[in-house]
């Protein structure tokens, strides 16, 4: 027999694939040898990369709601040639579960989700009191179902060596500063979680009068917020590379910085697992689900009786949680984590 081989179906989002990472460790403890491959999409993809745990990554081509069963049939008959024991779902919904399903691999572990009943024959129903936190969900899917989770769960940890490092300052004909603050100004989610430009425009001022340069990454779609930042900017020039990175680059960007201030996003949790210093800020969504899973992350929310709401756009017209979170708090979070690291 050759080596023990098993599927992980990865979510769609970037920050739930970083905190899936502790479950693909503790699946290579319980399994020595095994093999972990991914079904992800290709937007997932490069941060999968960067996880030791994971082989081989099979592109998961489906958009969001599309069903495709005769093309998800297809790809399921692929697979089954591979002869994986286990398929972990981390996806709740019923599309996810199909391809494993049609593929015949024998154990199928998840949450039961959206009545996922013989899909997933390994099914944990969910505690949300039990695991409060996504990350701890995830780790979940390593025991059998109604265990009591083993604690503590590990943190992500991200690799970006100093080749790939190197080499992405290369190809984006970019010099190393000595010092550089990374600003993510976008989150998918919606604009209740995007602290404003003027917020980070005023907080470039400050920290380049301090010696840094200030980069700004983030998707195409954050293109408007980081020209909004640039142009607000008076005494700073930051450089807008959102929309002007592959996601591996802003992966090197990143862990070659000196602080990372960012939202509630998917590059919040990379530039927490790659062991940057960094300054989240929480407006609609709640740290207590989905926290930065660092001990160098310093987490600002103003707790106010209205939030968090999870709401993509602030329900009360205001967006109190985040135009009150003033930019000279943010700065001496910065400079504290600095300070921190310097000592």
């Amino acid at each position: 027999m050759g080596a023990p081989r098993a599927l992980i179906v990865a979510p769609a989002w970037i920050g739930d694939a970083v905190m899936a990472q502790p479950l693909f460790m503790r699946l290579h403890r319980r399994i020595p040898g095994l093999q972990l491959d991914a079904l992800a999409p290709p937007w997932v993809a490069p941060v999968l990369r960067r996880m030791p745990e994971i082989g081989e990554i099979i592109d998961n081509p489906f958009a969001h709601g599309e069903l495709s069963l005769k093309a998800r049939y297809s790809l399921a008959r692929q697979l089954a040639q591979r002869g994986y024991r286990q398929a972990y779902v981390l996806p709740n919904s019923l599309k996810s579960a199909l391809i494993p399903f049609f593929a015949g691999i024998p154990e199928r572990v998840g949450f039961t989700g959206e009545s996922r009943y013989g899909l997933i024959n390994r099914r944990h129903t969910l505690d949300k009191e039990a695991l409060p936190r996504m990350v701890e969900r995830f780790a979940q899917l390593a025991q059998g179902p109604g265990s009591t989770l083993e604690r503590p769960v590990e943190s992500p940890h991200l690799t970006s060596t100093p080749e790939q490092q190197a080499g992405t300052f290369a190809t984006l004909w970019i010099e190393r500063p000595q010092r550089v603050a990374v600003f993510c100004p976008g989150a998918e989610y919606g604009p209740a979680k995007r602290w404003p430009a003027r917020h980070f425009a005023a907080l470039a001022d400050e920290l380049a009068q301090r010696g840094y340069a200030v980069w700004l990454l983030g998707s195409p779609k954050d293109r408007p917020a980081g020209d909004d930042i640039v142009r607000l900017a008076t005494t700073s020039t930051p450089r807008n590379f959102c929309g002007e990175t592959s996601l591996s680059q802003a992966i090197d960007l990143i862990a070659a910085s000196s602080f990372v201030v960012c939202n509630d996003s998917g590059l919040m949790h990379v530039a927490a697992a790659l062991g940057r210093p960094l300054v989240a800020v929480y407006g609609s969504s709640s740290p207590g689900f989905t926290p930065p899973l660092s001990d160098r992350a310093t987490i600002l929310s103003l707790n106010l009786e209205c939030s968090p709401c999870f709401k993509r756009e602030c329900p009360l017209g205001h967006l109190d949680c985040l135009n009150k979170l003033e930019p000279q708090r943010v700065l001496d979070a910065c400079l504290d984590c600095m300070s921190g690291d310097a000592s």
